[in-house]
């Protein structure tokens, strides 16, 4: 499996490939609305112009910068205290198995009914990881 902190780097290389993602689905979406770029800064009206595609990914993209962040940061403390547990490694490999799942979904049919299942089980899987840690804390024991 790798190091402890393999899966932060696979995320964040996932997180590269969702931006060239966005961008071969956005850039030409826009340029089809106008050469001037410019416009979608000066007028946020023609960003409603954008077809939803090319903001499915835009939006994943972005969301790939907000919970992932908690998971980077937990990643970092566990291996900083020691707390490099194989079932923690295989909790991080599913976490991000998850989210590029998730970002698939999103990206191309974006279905909030099978979205929705994937964000919350990668959320669960975060909060039993952090847990674990607060548990290390607090000097609990919740599992080995």
């Amino acid at each position: 499996m790798g190091n402890f902190l393999t899966p932060v780097l696979a995320l964040i290389i996932w997180t590269f490939i969702m931006w060239v993602w966005m961008y071969k689905r956005r850039i030409p979406a826009m340029m089809a609305i106008t050469k001037d770029t410019q416009q979608f800064i000066d007028n946020p009206d023609l960003k409603n112009k954008i077809p939803a595609r090319a903001r499915w990914v835009a939006d994943n993209y972005n969301h790939l910068h907000e919970q992932p962040v908690i998971f980077y940061a937990l990643m970092f403390y566990l291996n900083e205290v020691g707390l490099v547990k194989p079932w923690l490694l295989v909790l991080a490999w599913i976490y991000v198995a998850i989210r590029v799942v998730h970002s698939i979904c999103q990206a191309t049919t974006n279905k909030v009914m099978m979205r929705f299942p994937l964000f919350a089980a990668g959320t669960f899987v975060l909060m039993a990881m952090g847990l674990y840690a607060g548990g290390y804390v607090l000097g609990v024991s919740i599992a080995n």
